[in-house]
């Protein structure tokens, strides 16, 4: 049965017609339908038939032309003086953009000081996340931290007990990498049904950016780890005096210490002056605003680590320290905040991500799981980085189902709801990474559906 339901959770049920097309195929079985569709002939007759269709929209709000600005009449903006280089010494967005913006839900958490807000996924583009867009989880607000007076204490069993200064940390050699940060919580309101009827609030706890610091290793070596040394325990300076457990050898791999971002320091929301990063695993784990790193030979077993970020199965146990990321994907063009403007050629787009590495391909549903086509990887696939996969379609104007599958290089297949059900049953918060489904109403709207 192919159900939704809406934001008052009252059930709504997909009509015949859309639950014979939303008949389903397993995740793991890779049947494929193959589509030749000469890309060239798709952009001329997009330009032709499509092209008419999309003017008058822009990031997916529509806006009314003004005739006079239109050709062969010269534009009003020819006419006059633009702005002055100066009159906005530090960059903004267009005003025609000013819809763009990080957004929360307010009924989610009792405060926003402890509480996140959501990367507005259907407005961006290729798979770096602007550091004004990222997404943002507090649980004590945003620390104000003059970097003057911020230090990292690296403490426990080391042999050198040390306490470097912001300006230590950036004598050092640095690393710039790119890669995703989720939180681990993204699209957990959705276990029981649809229920968020936007892309920001079903995806939106995910950013991807060139991370820039230090090696975690490296200020590790200069402290010297003594041989019963197995964990660490990362600590925020913000009110919260936020904490999580990290394994040596994850730290010894991939950790950065972050201050910039995006090729700037990073933002306070973001951890400034310090933050740490740990590539694919839950975002909680890369501490913000982080003050002190102590070793340990176990594991530090506080309240927020052994209750709140854990993983309640049917049986009723719980997983702890399920800290991988899964493999994930979501059509993104095509959504709640994308309506189709009338029939014809279309760009299929969105983003996949894992934690276990690279992507290795991308599959496009239109008819809810039934056949498959093998999207087109589109720019960099880099380790734990997002990464942005395209397929053109033409819409004929009926009711479609849209999904996407992603893989992973370890052969991994991203599941659908039945399948992560079956094993994670309905309770949990974390780590819910099924297939999204996006059904196209005849009108051109999208919704947030659910296939059985």
């Amino acid at each position: 049965m192919a159900d939704q339901v809406d934001s008052q959770g009252k059930s709504k049920m997909l009509n015949g017609t859309q639950k014979a097309n939303a008949s389903a195929v397993t995740a793991g079985g890779m049947s494929t339908e193959t589509v030749a569709m000469d890309r060239r002939r798709f952009l001329v007759a997009g330009a032709a038939a499509g092209g008419a269709v999309m003017a008058g929209t822009v990031g997916g709000v529509a806006h009314a032309a003004n005739p006079e600005n239109l050709p062969p009449n010269v534009p009003e903006w020819s006419h006059v003086l633009g702005a002055a280089v100066d009159d906005a010494p530090y960059g903004l967005p267009s005003p025609f953009e000013s819809h763009v913006v990080r957004r929360n839900v307010e009924w989610l958490t009792s405060t926003t000081q402890a509480s996140i807000n959501f990367t507005p996924l259907a407005n961006l583009h290729g798979i770096i996340t602007p550091n004004g867009l990222c997404f943002c989880r507090h649980h004590g607000g945003a620390a104000a931290v003059n970097p003057e007076d911020h230090r990292l204490i690296i403490h426990g069993l080391v042999d050198r007990e040390l306490i470097f200064t912001m300006e230590d940390l950036l004598r050092m050699p640095s690393v710039s990498r790119i890669h995703f940060l989720e939180c681990a919580a993204n699209g957990g309101m959705e276990w029981r049904g649809a229920q968020m009827e936007a892309l920001q609030f079903t995806h939106g706890m995910i950013n991807c950016c060139e991370w820039t610091g230090v090696s975690l290793k490296t200020v590790l070596d200069q402290a010297g780890l003594k041989p019963k040394a197995k964990w660490l325990l990362a600590e925020g300076a913000d009110a919260s005096g936020m904490t999580r457990s990290i394994p040596l050898e994850k730290a010894l791999g991939d950790c950065i210490l972050v201050y910039a971002q995006n090729g700037e320091m990073l933002r306070p929301e973001q951890g400034y002056p310090l933050r740490l990063l740990v590539p694919g695993w839950e975002g909680n784990m890369s501490i913000k605003w982080l003050r002190r790193i102590e070793v340990g030979d176990q594991p530090w077993h506080t309240r927020e680590e052994s209750s709140k970020y854990t993983d309640l199965m049917p049986s009723g146990e719980a997983r702890r320290f399920t800290w991988r990321q899964e493999t994930n994907s979501v059509i993104t063009s095509v959504a709640p905040e994308r309506p189709l403007n009338g029939k014809g050629f279309y760009e299929l787009s969105g983003v996949a991500w894992t934690g276990s590495g690279k992507i290795k391909r991308v599959d496009i549903s239109t008819d809810g799981g039934r056949n498959w086509t093998t999207a087109q990887i589109s720019g960099p696939v880099l380790d734990k980085s997002l990464t942005r996969f395209r397929m053109p379609w033409r819409w004929n104007g009926e009711e479609v189902l849209l999904q996407s599958r992603a893989m992973d290089e370890t052969g991994y297949v991203q599941p659908t709801f039945a399948q992560l059900r079956s094993t994670r049953g309905i309770w949990s918060i974390y780590h819910r990474h099924a297939i999204q489904t996006w059904l196209v109403r005849s009108s051109g709207e999208v919704e947030n559906v659910q296939l059985s």
